[in-house]
């Protein structure tokens, strides 16, 4: 994958995941959004774009993250 930066990288990602947000993507690190971008890109290329990706939450860095209301 090329490099690419933050942005960048958060951009790829809402055009493969809709419901991924803004806001909720700025809070990963970069190599965290690097391994999302990955995923995502093998399920579509493996899968087509209408499949399903299951969130395997035990092992996942994507499933800490959550928002504390200030």
């Amino acid at each position: 994958m090329p490099l690419m930066s933050k942005h960048q990288m958060i951009e790829a990602i809402r055009q493969r995941n809709r419901s991924a947000t803004v806001e909720y993507l700025t809070d990963f690190d970069e190599d965290e959004l690097k391994t999302y971008l990955a995923r995502l890109t093998d399920l579509i290329g493996h899968r087509g774009p209408d499949s399903v990706w299951t969130r395997n939450t035990r092992h996942s860095c994507f499933a800490r993250r959550t928002r504390v209301a200030a």
